[in-house]
């Protein structure tokens, strides 16, 4: 297994930046990241059960690029912090060697890390627009931010959030709406007039903008639609 990888362009650097710093203000954690054939995938937490009783669905989103090496390979689960801390150390390097980046000491207690969306088999089921998805999005946040008050302790936090984020999008019922709360989150809604496809696997779903994927994987006892 590899211990560094190097990227193709700085613009990728500064692209990993971005988008680490938005996943770590939702979810200040871990990041899991997969490399091989040429591409690093970097998956993000925004939301996932936090026990058995916790129905919320888990909410990954996901940024891929590219990689200089296609034999660089690893599957490592990393501080989001630390990883963010070696891409500052090389931002702006003029040489190409300076692209490249150490992993992170890993993380083997990351609970949400323990599941795999699926590669192939995707069915094309549904399409959204970028409107659509941060209006679900901007009500969700002013629902939470209404019903819970200051101080609230964490386990009343998170029943307000699985069942504000659990709720199907209307106008696509197998979609939760903390789909649209990660695409948000992670930047990935730009023009309102997107038309963004919705995608199935199994249990999971992908929601496909130009700028990024979120990965939905819902709860056996409590499937949408």
């Amino acid at each position: 297994m590899s211990s560094s990888f190097t990227f193709t362009d700085p613009a990728s650097i500064g692209d990993l930046a971005t988008y680490l710093g938005r996943a770590g203000r939702v979810e200040e954690g871990s990041v899991r990241l997969i490399a091989g054939s040429g591409v690093l995938a970097v998956y993000s937490a925004i939301l996932y059960p936090a026990g058995l009783l916790d129905e919320s669905p888990t909410v990954l989103g996901l940024r891929t690029m590219a990689l200089a090496d296609r034999e660089t390979v690893f599957d490592v689960v990393v501080p989001v912090r630390s990883l963010i801390e070696r891409l500052k150390r090389v931002q702006g390097a003029d040489s190409d060697a300076e692209l490249t980046l150490s992993l992170p000491v890993q993380v083997s207690t990351v609970t949400w890390a323990g599941i795999s969306p699926p590669k192939g088999g995707w069915t094309r089921v549904a399409e959204t627009t970028g409107e659509v998805l941060e209006g679900v999005a901007r009500e969700g946040i002013d629902e939470v931010a209404s019903v819970v008050p200051t101080g609230t302790g964490e386990q009343i936090v998170r029943r307000v959030r699985s069942e504000v984020w659990g709720r199907p999008i209307p106008t696509v019922p197998h979609l939760p709406a903390g789909a649209a709360f990660a695409a948000l989150s992670l930047g990935f809604l730009g023009d309102p007039a997107e038309q963004i496809p919705v995608f199935e696997s199994g249990p999971w779903s992908r929601v496909t903008s130009r700028r990024g994927h979120i990965l939905v994987r819902r709860r056996a006892w409590s499937l949408l639609g």
